[in-house]
């Protein structure tokens, strides 16, 4: 027993002290507290990207000036506060400048070692609805894989015997007639132009990336614009300048945003149109590389936002489906090839629209470790 007797007195390791706000700053769900006055104490990393804005503007603001005088969440902080009771409330909508639309699940909580204070939790239930669209656009832009595929073999040889044979019947035919073989060879070339479009659709190949800075992509879109299709709209920059490199490459990602910028300046009004490009880091965003059980993280925030009329509600569920276009001569490719090279990066794209306010977020990886190689 006396050999025994050090073991038994052997004290466990303590544990390591954990400091609070590391512990919500992890937290994915926006988190802030406000005092007797509803005046901002405290914000969490999360509740600075649903707010759009840095800790050291969110404190010291009062919760009316973040949110509408008739919002709901108003209403469960001063329940929790006057009843000392935890509340809760799934489904509030926010509708505001800096949040957009989101549809929340929200707990406001007393705090009984500070009266007055509230700790409220902001949980954005429209997560789960963005990933269900990001899962809708991968799926359309293999479809349109599979059907640029399919057209490249089962249509372009007939089309070609086609346009031969309408060559040869011109040179025999008489003037009225070389109108409509010049109309059948004009038609079948046009068909073969678009095969020719769809066929990068059916490119499998690994596509070459590496670091690149997004806001000289960003940079270069916009002057595209303003020098082109874009001449009569003005263009706001909000750049976050620490942002990394994005691992990707520069020139499809010239692609993606010059489409996005290009729908975005069809959509904004003649008089007064107005787009707002945007970068930002955010954290909490992973998915599932494909054939892979790995995760990749999805930091790098690029936003392209109008003040047009919207996106009309039957045509949202199939935006980003082939030959889905409002546009009188459109064939409805770009948003299909955006989704396509989006994916290809491991990216995701997602978009809200209302009146005068539709906005298109891509997610992003950023370069890591042995990317380069």
């Amino acid at each position: 027993m006396s050999k025994l007797t050090p073991l038994l007195r052997r004290r466990p390791p303590a544990a390591p002290t954990l400091d609070p706000t590391v512990v919500l700053g992890a937290l994915t769900s926006a988190v802030l507290v406000v005092d007797a006055d509803n005046v901002v104490q405290y914000v969490n990393g999360a509740a600075e990207q649903l707010f759009a804005s840095g800790v050291h503007y969110l404190v010291g603001q009062s919760a009316t000036e973040l949110l509408p005088v008739d919002s709901p969440i108003l209403a469960l902080v001063a329940q929790a506060r006057d009843e000392s009771i935890v509340v809760s409330e799934h489904g509030i909508s926010v509708d505001t400048p800096k949040t957009g639309h989101r549809i929340l699940t929200v707990q406001a909580a007393p705090m009984v070692e500070l009266p007055g204070n509230v700790v409220l939790t902001l949980h954005e239930q429209s997560i789960a609805l963005k990933i269900g669209a990001h899962q809708f656009s991968r799926n359309a832009a293999r479809s349109v894989t599979a059907m640029a595929a399919m057209l490249a073999h089962e249509v372009k040889n007939p089309l070609s015997g086609i346009r031969g044979a309408a060559q040869l019947l011109e040179q025999s035919a008489g003037e009225e007639d070389r109108v409509l073989t010049r109309l059948i060879v004009d038609e079948a070339d046009r068909i073969v132009a678009l095969v020719d479009r769809m066929e990068v659709f059916s490119d499998k190949r690994p596509i070459e990336r590496g670091p690149v800075n997004i806001h000289q992509v960003m940079e270069h879109v916009r002057r595209i614009a303003e020098n082109g299709f874009g001449r009569h709209i003005r263009f706001v920059e909000s750049y976050d300048p620490s942002l990394p490199p994005v691992f990707g490459n520069r020139d499809q990602l010239i692609q993606v945003f010059l489409n996005l910028v290009k729908n975005a300046a069809e959509a904004a009004p003649l008089e007064n149109g107005e787009i707002v490009l945007s970068t930002a880091y955010q954290h909490g965003v992973r998915l599932a590389l494909a054939s892979s059980d790995a995760r990749r993280h999805l930091p790098l925030v690029v936003t392209v936002q109008d003040n047009g009329p919207g996106i009309p509600d039957d045509l949202r569920p199939h935006m980003f489906d082939a030959f889905v276009t409002t546009k009188p001569s459109g064939t409805g490719l770009g948003l299909a090839l955006v989704a396509k090279i989006v994916g290809d990066h491991g990216g995701i794209i997602e978009f809200d629209s209302q009146p005068r306010r539709t906005v298109f977020r891509v997610l992003l990886p950023m370069i890591q470790e042995g990317d380069e190689s």
